[in-house]
């Protein structure tokens, strides 16, 4: 029954989630049952081309969506509209490619000119539908079932429980894909160099640090000398020994804390003052985790440290948040 009233839509728009979620639980259950979902999986993963994604009407809108997720995960993938591969576009398809097309009935017309086409060349098929005996699928190499008990549209109307388990299906054949080559997390940046996610990812401690002017002093130097450098240098000095190794560091909350106990602390050495192991980076550590480090510990700066813990660098929170590390 329809809502009656504006009290009634919120049910009611629960009811069609919980529809359509049903709807994903429903296939997922599936795929335990049978081997298509890992010979899917097998057939992209082998493809040396690309994968071209079709499907008609509202299946070739989410067609288009899979082949999107595809390739900024990092397999290449294209959108061919049926149709418009019998006149000219079918050039886009190579013999190393594979295709996946989408039809909930299984039957649409104006797929199975493209269909004979990657018969002929050979291209295998993996199909995704709403019926395993349907003309599509007895054409596939590789079908999923995408049916669903009933669509969240009345009358189904429109396509929406069946298309929202293509989408999933595509998002799974798409992340599981992606687990198989072994993309990391720096690849998927690479892949999205524009965005604020390409810049977490990307971003280096040492396309931030600074090289030049370090504050840094050795353990016997009188804290006369810390001071000035903390007022100069932003309020950290790195404390080294001899060899040039970090040792201790020195910030603004220290010199704070000692002229709150004494006056007289202009002498004191730095060793007496300094926090020893202290927490520090590395120039390739990524800037999130440089971020994550000095949130966690409520501190301002790192020294950054090459492979014999000397210290080359130093890395301030506010150049990190500037450098949209975070």
């Amino acid at each position: 029954m329809p809502p009656t009233g504006p009290s009634d839509l919120p049910e009611r728009g629960r009811q069609i989630l919980a529809l359509e979620a049903d709807a994903i639980r429903s296939v997922a259950d599936r795929l335990a049952r049978d081997d298509a979902f890992a010979r899917a999986v097998g057939l992209l993963a082998a493809a040396k081309g690309r994968v071209i994604v079709s499907g008609v009407g509202k299946s070739g809108l989410i067609a288009r969506k899979i082949a999107a997720t595809l390739t900024s995960t990092g397999t290449p993938a294209a959108f061919l509209h049926p149709v418009d591969s019998l006149h000219g576009d079918l050039g886009i398809v190579g013999r190393d490619d594979v295709a996946m097309l989408l039809s909930k009935s299984g039957a649409s017309d104006e797929l199975f000119g493209l269909v004979d086409q990657l018969r002929r060349l050979g291209v295998p098929i993996i199909a995704i539908t709403g019926d395993l005996e349907s003309p599509l699928a007895r054409q596939a190499t590789v079908v999923l079932d995408g049916s669903v008990r009933e669509e969240a549209c009345p009358e189904t109307l429109a396509p929406t429980a069946s298309t929202t388990v293509a989408l999933a299906l595509g998002d799974a054949l798409a992340v599981t894909l992606l687990e198989q080559k072994g993309i990391r997390r720096e690849d998927f940046a690479a892949l999205h160099p524009g965005g604020a996610l390409g810049r977490r990812l990307l971003l280096r401690v040492a396309d931030v640090m600074l090289t030049r002017d370090l504050p840094v002093l050795t353990a016997d130097r009188p804290m006369r000398e810390c001071v000035v450098q903390l007022a100069e240098r932003r309020g950290t000095v790195a404390v080294v020994d001899e060899a040039g190794s970090l040792a201790g560091v020195v910030t603004a909350g220290d010199l704070t804390r000692l002229m709150e106990r004494t006056d007289r602390f202009l002498d004191i050495p730095v060793r007496d003052i300094m926090t020893r192991s202290p927490k520090a980076t590395t120039a390739d550590q990524l800037a999130s985790a440089a971020v994550e480090l000095m949130e966690r510990h409520g501190i301002m700066a790192l020294p950054v440290l090459d492979g014999g813990r000397r210290v080359v660098g130093i890395v301030h929170l506010h150049d990190l948040m500037r450098a949209g590390a975070v």
